[in-house]
């Protein structure tokens, strides 16, 4: 039996069929070029997200050489301090009384421009702008700078999918952090001093038990911000129209009850994730999925394997957002029953914005566009580390 590679060509045009051989056959594979362990069975994969013994101490190499210190290497009080800094302007009141009307906005923009013309690419003129956009206005930083933040997040998310190491892959995403850390740092001392009502000002100047974020923390931290909230967004929002516009009966149960996008989001992150596996560090060895690990090896949680696993899901291959097995009322925290947002102390911390922001703009969409189909078919899907279409070009018959 040939060994299955999330490098191989094949991968990159069906990683489903890989996924399936690695749990049946492989339940704990070790990759020798990545020189990582990897689990692909839900349960694995959910008993390492919520075992203190896998930790992120990999981010360290990871991320951290082109985003800076982040909250996802941190552990115990210290990762508590920081998420309860950062956390409140992504749930509850702050989100929906400061932010809604920023992404209502931003969506509305990038939909005006096109919803005339019966025709638009998703992803190009909408899906990959809209939450970097939104990050940027929550910030309080310049509209005139949407697109030099588009760029450094293009930028960051190729460095993090570099899986095979190209060296000018990996020349360009370091020049984005000398490049955002010289835009930023200045930014961040003048809120300190001259604080507003914007997300930077937040972090600039916000102390929990004594403690403030420096100005390299924060720097990371919008670093990290452009991935972790530009990416489930942009790719998410394009892979769930393309499900939905592939099952018209279900896109059409969405357009009739718009209570039913969070379930499309839901089931998309199960079936359809953008981001198809995230690295672990045990900090001791571990005996899992019939195997033992050696302390300090690097884990390679195969998120899209795990969402697909028959013995979790019945049908999992099947795209619906009806299904009885998953659990939309707890799908964006960290009792999920998908792995799409990871799970534990770690889950995203920005699934609520997320979730928000997929429902406005889905909103807006549905509002603005009518009989939507592909243009020369269902689009390509690309991706190894991250995945959904790059172009995805639609027709659509504008509502008045």
């Amino acid at each position: 039996m040939t060994s299955p590679d999330i490098l191989a060509p094949e991968f990159l045009d069906d990683p489903n069929a890989t996924f399936e051989v690695l749990r049946d056959d492989h339940r704990l594979y070790y990759h020798e070029l990545m020189q990582s362990y990897m689990l692909s069975r839900y349960e694995d994969v959910e008993e390492a997200f919520k075992s203190n013994v896998f930790t992120t101490d990999n981010y360290g190499w990871q991320l951290e050489p082109v985003h800076g210190p982040t909250i996802l290497q941190m552990h115990g009080r210290e990762h508590s301090r920081h998420r309860a800094t950062i956390q409140p302007a992504f749930r509850g009141s702050e989100l929906g009384e400061k932010f809604v009307p920023v992404i209502e906005s931003n969506s509305s923009v990038l939909i005006e421009a096109w919803r005339r013309d019966g025709k638009v690419d998703f992803v190009d003129q909408y899906s990959t702008r809209f939450p970097i956009n939104v990050i940027v206005d929550m910030l309080g930083l310049s509209k005139d700078d949407h697109d030099k933040f588009h760029k450094w997040y293009d930028s960051i998310m190729a460095f993090l999918s570099n899986l095979t190491q190209d060296p000018a892959i990996t020349e360009a995403g370091l020049q984005t952090k000398e490049e955002l850390q010289a835009y930023i740092v200045p930014i961040v001392r003048e809120r300190r001093a001259n604080p507003g009502s914007d997300l930077l000002s937040t972090l600039a100047t916000a102390e929990i038990d004594g403690h403030q974020m420096s100005d390299i923390e924060i720097k990371a931290f919008v670093s990290l911000l452009l991935v972790a909230g530009g990416e489930t967004t942009d790719k998410a929002m394009a892979n769930m129209f393309m499900r939905l516009i592939e099952n018209p009966d279900q896109l059409q149960a969405v357009r009739e009850d718009r209570r039913l996008i969070a379930n499309a989001f839901a089931e998309t992150l199960r079936h359809t994730p953008p981001v198809l596996m995230i690295m672990r560090q045990p900090n001791e060895d571990v005996d899992i999925a019939g195997g033992r690990i050696p302390a300090g090896s690097t884990m390679t949680l195969l998120i899209g394997a795990a969402n697909r696993d028959p013995r979790q899901y019945e049908i999992p291959e099947k795209f619906d957002i009806f299904r009885e097995d998953l659990n939309v009322n707890r799908a964006f925290t960290s009792g999920a029953n998908h792995t799409g947002f990871g799970l534990g102390r770690h889950f995203c911390v920005g699934s609520m914005l997320s979730k928000t922001e997929v429902e406005i703009g889905t909103n807006q969409l549905l509002d603005a566009m009518d009989d939507i189909s592909f243009i020369d078919g269902p689009p390509q899907m690309q991706g190894t580390f991250t995945r959904a279409p790059k172009k995805m070009p639609l027709a659509f018959t504008p509502v008045a």
